[in-house]
């Protein structure tokens, strides 16, 4: 790697969209579990989703390479927080995937370049919109407030999400906020 190669890695641009692209990779892989678990058009929904983050996944990674650096690699696999095996806890896992997107995204909303921050501000957004249609109600700090990953209480049903399709999230992120799930081993 050339110097200048090596240098654009320690930028806080390069480390925000790292973040990010490591929290869309892991609800690429999330998503297969929520999918799985859901008909109809929570089904449908979620193949949606999914085809954002593998996007922003995708434009993220260019956002990188034309940074002069290397795209984290995604993992193998990683360990969901708590097991899906119904509608439920499918919804979620998806619910927290999304807070865990628009909290990495916080680290582009605060660097100086604006145009990553309107980048990462509208990543944010969509991020903070699918978790409001998978939980059926908004937190009143998206990507700051990134509910505990624990069992689903019995009776806390989630939403359906709507079937009006939200915009897809903008690929680009920041901050040193948690994967939305960690790597196997991990």
């Amino acid at each position: 790697m050339s110097a200048s190669a090596t240098a654009a890695v320690a930028t806080p641009a390069v480390r925000a969209l790292q973040t990010a692209l490591d929290a869309e990779n892991a609800a690429v892989y999330g998503y297969g579990p929520v999918g799985a678990h859901l008909t109809g058009t929570m089904q449908k929904a979620a193949v949606r989703y999914w085809v954002a983050h593998q996007m922003a996944r995708d434009t993220l990674a260019a956002m990188i390479t034309a940074l002069g650096a290397q795209p984290v690699a995604a993992a193998a696999a990683y360990q969901l927080p708590f097991p899906v095996h119904d509608e439920q806890t499918a919804a979620a896992l998806a619910a927290l995937l999304e807070d865990r997107v628009a909290a990495a995204y916080l680290g582009l909303v605060a660097l100086s370049d604006a145009r990553l921050r309107m980048f990462g501000a509208r990543a944010l957004q969509s991020a903070a919109l699918r978790a409001t249609s998978w939980r059926g109600q908004s937190l009143a700090f998206p990507g700051l407030e990134v509910p505990a990953a624990g069992p689903v209480p019995a009776g806390s049903a989630p939403s359906r999400p709507s079937t009006r399709p939200s915009a897809p999230a903008s690929p680009t992120a920041g901050g040193g906020s948690p994967s939305p799930t960690g790597p196997v081993g991990g």
